[in-house]
C-alpha cells in the first residue's frame, strides 16, 4: 500500500503547540519533533472503535497491547520479555524525572553526555539531584562517547541516562559501544536508564538498532524506556513504557509513579496497540520517505548552503547542523527572522547549532530550506562586501 506523506494538512487553528508559537507570523515551524504526517489508518481505525463504545472510564491495558509489545520487542529488539516487566507511563519526560527519583538520594549525581534533549538535565535538577555532564566528543559531525571523561567522572554519578538513538545528534549507538557502557557501569556500580523513543526511525541503510535489554548482563542493571510517538506521530495521545527486568528496580520505579502517573490515556493504549501490531508496513514507508527528505536536504545544504555542516543522521527526524561559519550571534534567531522556525543548539548544550526537523511533506521541507538559502546568501553577500571594502586611514 502507498501512503500519501506528500500531503500537507493545514494544523493553523488546532493548538498545535509546534503551529501556534508563531501565530500570526510567516514562520514554517521545524523546531518541535512532530511531525506533519497523518495517523497510521490502522491508528485512527483502532481509536475510532473504541471511541464509538462512548465510555471512557479509567482503564487497564488489553491483553491485545501486551501481546502486541511484547512480541515486538521479543522479536525486532530481541529482548526475552515477560509481561511483569512493563510499567506503563504517560511519556517518557515523567519517566525520566522518576529514574532519578527512584535510585538516588538528595545531591546524588546522574551522568548524561550534551548535546541532548534538555529534559535530560532539567530532569536530575528538578529532582535535587547533581547533574553530572560527560559531553560527548565530536570529529566532524560525529559524535562519540568522552570515555576517559566519563571514568574520570565516574565517582560523583550514581545514575547513567543513555539516549539511544541519540537526539538531537543522530547517533545509533553499536553494540560494542552499548557493550562498553554496561561494563563501564558495572564497575561504576551505576544504573542505566536508556531512553529509546526514537528507536524504530534508523535511516540508515544496513544499520541496526540495539536496545540495551538485547544486552543479556544489562537486564539486572537497566531500564528501558519506550513510546510509540515519535514513530507514529502520536505524542498528544500520552502514552509510553518502561521495560524492567530487575524487579527491585522495577518495584521501586512504580512506588515513585504511584499517586502521580499511575494512569495512561485511552486512545495512546489503543494506538500503541495498533501501531505496534499493524502499522509495521506504514513504518517502512515512512522510513524510506525521511530517508529520501534526509538526503535532499544534505544534498541542498551542499549545493547551496556549504556554511552549514550536517551531522549523520542516522537515525531519527531531527537534523542536527553546525551554523558556527555564518559568524551570527544566535542562529535559530537569525532563520527565525528569515521565516524559519529552528532549535536553538544552545538548549542542547551547544551553541552554535541547529535542530531542523524534516517529518514533512517535501514540499514545506523544500519551502523552507528556500527561505534559509535566501538568508545565508544575504549574509553571505554582507560578509563579502565588508572584506572588500577598502581601508581608509586618517592622516
Amino acid at each position: 500500500m502507498n501512503y500519501d506523506f506528500d500531503r500537507c494538512i493545514d494544523r493553523t487553528g488546532t493548538n498545535s503547540v509546534k503551529w501556534e508559537r508563531y501565530e500570526g507570523r510567516d514562520v514554517l515551524p521545524f523546531w518541535l519533533a512532530d511531525m506533519e504526517f497523518a495517523c497510521a489508518p490502522a491508528i485512527m481505525e483502532a481509536m475510532e472503535a473504541r471511541m464509538k463504545h462512548a465510555v471512557f472510564g479509567y482503564t487497564t491495558p488489553s491483553k491485545g497491547l501486551y501481546d502486541a509489545i511484547l512480541t515486538y520487542l521479543r522479536e525486532e529488539k530481541g529482548i526475552p520479555a515477560e509481561a511483569d516487566w512493563l510499567v506503563w507511563l504517560p511519556g517518557i519526560v515523567p519517566a525520566l524525572g522518576a529514574f532519578c527519583r527512584a535510585y538516588t538520594r538528595t545531591s546524588d549525581g546522574v551522568m548524561f553526555s550534551t548535546p541532548v534533549y534538555p529534559q535530560f538535565p532539567a530532569n536530575p535538577v528538578n529532582s535535587k539531584m547533581r547533574p553530572v555532564n560527560v559531553p560527548l566528543l565530536r570529529d566532524g559531525m560525529y559524535y562519540h562517547f568522552d570515555w576517559n571523561g566519563m571514568r574520570n567522572a565516574a565517582h560523583a554519578a550514581r545514575l547513567m541516562m543513555l539516549c539511544n538513538p541519540h537526539n538531537p545528534v543522530g547517533r545509533v549507538y553499536s553494540r560494542e559501544e552499548l557493550t562498553q557502557m554496561v561494563e563501564f557501569c558495572e564497575r561504576n556500580d551505576m544504573l542505566i536508564c536508556s531512553d529509546e523513543i526514537h528507536c524504530d526511525v534508523v535511516l540508515e541503510p544496513g544499520m541496526k538498532h540495539t536496545s540495551i535489554l538485547a544486552i543479556e548482563r544489562a537486564r539486572e542493571r537497566s531500564i528501558l524506556l519506550m513510546s510509540p510517538s515519535k514513530t507514529f506521530n502520536t505524542p498528544g495521545l500520552f502514552f509510553a513504557f518502561a521495560a524492567i527486568p530487575n524487579k527491585p528496580l522495577r518495584e521501586a520505579f512504580k512506588r515513585v509513579l504511584r499517586g502521580s502517573y499511575e494512569w495512561v490515556n485511552i486512545f495512546g493504549m489503543e494506538a500503541a496497540r495498533a501501531a505496534y501490531a499493524d502499522c509495521g508496513e506504514w513504518r517502512a514507508e515512512l522510513t524510506n520517505y525521511l530517508r529520501t527528505n534526509r538526503d535532499f536536504m544534505r544534498s541542498f545544504i551542499t549545493t547551496h548552503m556549504p556554511e552549514l555542516k550536517m551531522g549523520p543522521c542516522q537515525a531519527t527526524y531531527v537534523a542536527w547542523l553546525d551554523a558556527s561559519e555564518l559568524g551570527v550571534d544566535n542562529p535559530s534567531k537569525f532563520f527565525e527572522s528569515a521565516g524559519v522556525g529552528v532549535s536553538d543548539g544552545g538548549d542542547y548544550g551547544e551553541k552554535g547549532m541547529i535542530r531542523l526537523n524534516y517529518a514533512c511533506p517535501k514540499a514545506m521541507l523544500e519551502a523552507g530550506l528556500r527561505r534559509m538559502q535566501a538568508a545565508v546568501e544575504e549574509r553571505r553577500a554582507e560578509r563579502e562586501k565588508a572584506l572588500a571594502k577598502p581601508c581608509s586611514v586618517a592622516m
